[in-house]
């Protein structure tokens, strides 16, 4: 894709327009810092690349109703003074014959202008949509697409180069959807080239496009995941072969009911588990990690600074999630640093994005600033829970909204505690509990100010936490954040205990 020059300021809108072969799609995303929120979402299903295989065109209809929406993102965009647009247009457009004169109708008719990429570069957007979403990413980037599937090697947070192959539902033979045995020798001979390739890469495989989306949310369904958050969602290579062959005997009606599996969709599941099934064995896969971050999030992040893209979305998320009710958005920062010695090596099993958590969770600490008192906990638990923000695994998040319940609840634990107790071990419950009990703790000591928490220090030592208070001022600690201090030390297992400093 042509390089842009690339804009400095951490907030502005982008319309990121997808032409596929399904479907047409347009996202408007408000980007503040590394953080990128889908505010606008509009999908039309032309289904362009439908009977190409036959024909070698685009569909009749499709282009009908393909230029019809793009006429209306048009407008739409203008509307919303949305000045930095991009449309792309994937495997249908570029193979069509009269391609070209589709890309043509729709700058003369809405003037938006559609840059037909090629695939390779699809596929490297596709996977730098995967690291903007999960930039720990090692493995390979799988974007199944109506026509085509792309492949590319992610790891180290940079993208190598990957393989296009026309491998999508629209893309099959004639036929070869009716027959499995025929279907998985056709996916087999097709993937054989790329094999080598694949399996010189991490375990696993990050799956990308509706086909795999839809088939993620017949798999919370049918396997009852209590968390239902499609990004980040994954399955070990048994369950994958499970629910591949539920979907290829299971009706297209019944599919079609479970919430996220459209009618259209469901159609294709038969097929895109099929080839889920075979990638993740022969490619040697031993988990699917499903990413709603793809080809548009990767147009959006090619066009952010170096500086930005170096970001972490999970502490860019939470910071812009919560500032816009907190009073005093630097307080959640310092709060995460107040309180990180008490955590920072209490769990000897603790993985190492222990204190980037913590300190994404603390930053959320106002999170409920503006809820009204009795819902506070409930509000911000749920908000935290189903946020669109990134980089953050369902264990973290369940983790994440368990500290923030208890940042405004007390001791008091959530009333429904299927999704914790399914996620999350006893410890983790138990210190996830406790960061929120630090939390409350800090607000109440500092009044939500980062200047006063600093004249506070909280020193673990021997099975003792000490509070320590500036010299002459301990009457700063009244009864409710002593109160305060005694649970948190409760928590983290030490007695407590307030002294003078200096």
């Amino acid at each position: 894709m042509t390089a842009l020059p690339r804009r400095s300021a951490r907030n502005r809108d982008i319309a990121v327009i997808d032409v596929g072969s399904n479907s047409v799609r347009m996202v408007l995303f408000r980007i503040e810092g590394r953080a990128l929120w889908p505010i606008f979402n509009e999908k039309v299903a032309a289904g362009l690349g439908r009977g190409m295989s036959k024909t070698g065109c685009l569909s009749e209809e499709g282009v009908e109703t393909a230029a019809r929406a793009m006429k209306r993102f048009a407008a739409l965009l203008d509307a919303k003074r949305v000045k930095e647009r991009y449309a792309v247009a994937t495997a249908a457009v570029r193979s069509a014959r009269d391609g070209p004169d589709f890309v043509k109708r729709v700058r003369e008719e809405s003037g938006i202008e559609i840059e037909v990429i090629s695939g390779e570069e699809e596929a490297r957007l596709s996977a730098l949509g995967v690291l903007a979403g999960s930039p720990d990413a090692d493995g390979v980037a799988g974007d199944l697409g109506g026509s085509s599937l792309e492949l590319t090697p992610v790891s180290g947070g940079r993208v190598q180069a990957g393989v296009s192959l026309a491998m999508g539902p629209l893309a099959l033979p004639d036929g070869l959807d009716t027959d499995p045995k025929t279907m998985k020798d056709f996916v087999d001979e097709e993937l054989d080239e790329s094999l080598p390739m694949l399996r010189e890469q991490g375990k696993t495989l990050y799956a990308v496009g509706g086909a795999w989306r839809a088939l993620a949310h017949l798999a919370m369904e049918t396997l009852d995941h209590p968390l239902r958050v499609l990004h980040q969602y994954e399955l070990k290579q048994k369950d994958a072969a499970k629910i591949a062959d539920f979907a290829a005997n299971a009706s297209a009606a019944s599919m079609s009911g479970v919430q996220g599996v459209s009618g259209k969709r469901s159609e294709q599941l038969t097929y895109a588990g099929l080839l889920l099934k075979r990638l993740m064995k022969l490619g040697k896969f031993t988990r699917v990690v499903f990413s709603a971050y793809g080809l548009r999030e990767g147009v959006v992040f090619d066009h952010l600074s170096r500086r930005l893209q170096a970001e972490d979305p999970l502490i860019a998320g939470a910071e812009a999630l919560a500032h816009p009710a907190a009073p005093s958005p630097g307080f959640g920062v310092a709060l995460g640093a107040w309180l990180e010695p008490v955590f920072a090596g209490r769990r000897k099993d603790e993985s190492v994005r222990g204190p980037l958590v913590r300190s994404a969770a603390c930053r959320m600490a106002d999170l409920g600033a503006r809820f009204h008192p009795d819902h506070k906990a409930d509000l911000s638990r749920e908000l935290v829970l189903y946020a669109p923000f990134a980089g953050i695994t369902h264990r973290e998040r369940a983790f994440v909204a368990l500290a923030i319940h208890h940042r405004y609840s007390g001791k008091k634990g959530p009333t429904n505690t299927l999704i914790f107790d399914s996620l999350l071990s006893e410890d983790e419950r138990s210190d996830a509990a406790a960061l929120g009990l630090g939390m409350r703790l800090g607000a109440a000591l500092s009044g939500r100010s980062e200047k006063l928490l600093a004249r506070f220090a909280l020193v673990p030592e021997n099975g003792v936490l000490r509070l320590e208070t500036p010299a002459r001022e301990r009457e700063l600690v009244i009864e409710r954040a002593a109160s305060r201090f005694e649970q948190f030390a409760e928590a983290v297992d030490r007695k407590p205990e307030i002294v003078e400093a200096g």
